[in-house]
Formats: C-alpha cells, structure tokens, sequence
C-alpha cells in the first residue's frame, strides 16, 4: 500500500529542471520527505522468518503511537509479517535479506496535518549471510562532536530525521574514520551513528539507558538478555568520554549487523574475546533454531 492524498488541486512543480504535475510526483506533498514525518524498522530475515518480530513490531507501534499517527484497525502483527514475507518471497530472497519498512502520515497541512492517517513504503535487498558474522577488520571511532542528541523521547524512536547520523557519517569517512560516538547535550557518550554502544570494563558491562536518547535498540535488548544469562555483571549507566579510554572492549549493535566490535579508540587499541561469545550466543538462540 502506498497511498497519497493529493487536497491541494492539480499544481506545477519543477522537478530537476522539468515542470510536471504535482500528482505525478510522489514526493511533492509526502509529508514523510518534506516535514520528516515518519518513522521506520529495519527487519533482518532469516530462512523465511522475521528476527524479534514482536520486539519490532511493539517498537513501530509506540513510534506511532509517540508522533500520534492513527493505527490502523488490521495493523496487527501477522498482518505485518504476512506483508514483509510476501515481499522477500516475490524477490526471491527469503534466506537471507533486510526489509525497511518505513510509515508516514498522508499528506495535507504544513505543521499541523490535515489527518493523522498513515501510509507506508516495505523495501528489500538480500544479505550475503544469513548469519551474524563479526567483522575482525580495523574498525577505528571516534567522538563527533559537530552536534548533540538531546535527552528526549523523541530521540529513542527511529523517525526518518537522521540529520546527525547523516552529517556524522560524512565526518567519519572525511576523517577515515569506521564510525562516530555521538553525545548527548549533557556530553555524554549515548551510541554510535548507526547502533547502540556497549562497554566492557574489569568484567562489567555497560551500556547507557534510553532516557540518555540513545535509541531503543531491537539488537540491545537482545545484548541485555543474552549477558544476562551469561553471569556477567550489565548495567545500564551513563558513559563518559573519559570512561572509553579505560574499556577492555568497546562494541556496537544493530538488527542487520548483530555486533560489530570497535579496535580502536584514539590512542586505545581493543579485543574483541567478550564480542565473540555474544554473537556465538546469538546465532545459537536466533538464528540457527
């Protein structure tokens, strides 16, 4: 379904230098491309089958739920897988692949919208594995301190407004860098550009909390349970740039990637021995059943 409820009238626009009607342009009254006024999941398939479905599923409703767009009545969680595995099987990916489904509010209205009701995007593209692997190559971070994330809910969804990411990113390849930290307004490290962030230190691990507005992680909570289960001690503390120096090992997490350790911190290079447990512990519970 991708629908666009066009209440403006037949208009022109110029497109890339060409005058066409507005109607035949999807983007010029998708409120999702001019106001940011969505929100997204990014799902991992395996063998057919969607990873930590409820987890995201509960996560997409809260989003909407947070940017007060109506749910729809047959938006249930069957009726969301059935929809992502129709895709992966017409593509002919279904062993392994990543599917994003992105929903924003209809058109209509500048700020304030004409109607609260959604539409929605799914895309896929296949996974060269349909296994966590962790990636030993040099993976060197470092703090971009450009611009902050504040401490808010707001900050905890995945909304389609990623200017920080997106301008971090640039920092990170301009500076040959693999990734960022990005802070918090307090200055406090919260995640990387593109997952949540754990800290190993004397046999403790760390990860902020989400009201430091660092994202709801899928793969983070699954990291919290696994460690959990391992007799290892996991809090849910605030992180200093201090405190990064000091790690015996640093790592980020996502759905698509799984873990994917850091080598090295400034002057500080890092093991990646804990890293490798826990991903050999998610391929066991998630991947391989």
């Amino acid at each position: 379904i991708f629908a666009l409820n066009f209440n403006s009238g037949f208009f022109m626009v110029n497109f890339n230098g060409t005058l066409v009607d507005n109607t035949a342009n999807s983007l010029a009254e998708n409120r999702g491309f001019l106001l940011g006024d969505a929100v997204f999941e990014t799902f991992k398939i395996v063998n057919n089958r969607i990873l930590f479905l409820e987890d995201h599923y509960f996560r997409l409703m809260s989003s909407m739920r947070i940017l007060r767009m109506e749910i729809p009545m047959n938006f249930t969680m069957e009726f969301l897988e059935q929809q992502i595995l129709e895709l992966i099987q017409i593509n002919e990916i279904e062993d392994s692949a990543r599917v994003r489904m992105t929903v924003f509010r209809n058109s209509g209205g500048f700020y304030l919208p004409e109607t609260n009701e959604i539409s929605y995007l799914i895309q896929s593209s296949e996974l060269k594995s349909n296994q966590y692997i962790l990636n030993n190559d040099r993976y060197e971070v470092d703090l971009f301190k450009d611009y902050y994330v504040t401490k808010q809910l707001l900050s905890s969804i995945k909304s389609t407004n990623k200017a920080v990411q997106i301008v971090g990113s640039i920092f990170a390849k301009e500076n040959d860098l693999q990734n960022c930290l990005l802070l918090n307004d307090s200055k406090n490290v919260i995640e990387a550009l593109n997952g949540n962030l754990f800290m190993l230190k004397d046999g403790k691990l760390t990860t902020p909390p989400i009201s430091e507005g660092c994202l709801n992680g899928i793969m983070r909570k699954q990291i919290l349970s696994i460690v959990k289960k391992m007799n290892v001690e996991v809090v849910e503390e605030i992180i200093s740039p201090f405190d990064l120096q000091k790690a015996d090992e640093l790592f980020v997490t996502n759905v698509i990637q799984g873990i994917q350790s850091v080598t090295k911190y400034r002057k500080k290079d890092f093991t990646n021995e804990f890293a490798t447990k826990i991903i050999n512990e998610l391929n066991q519970q998630f991947v391989l059943i």
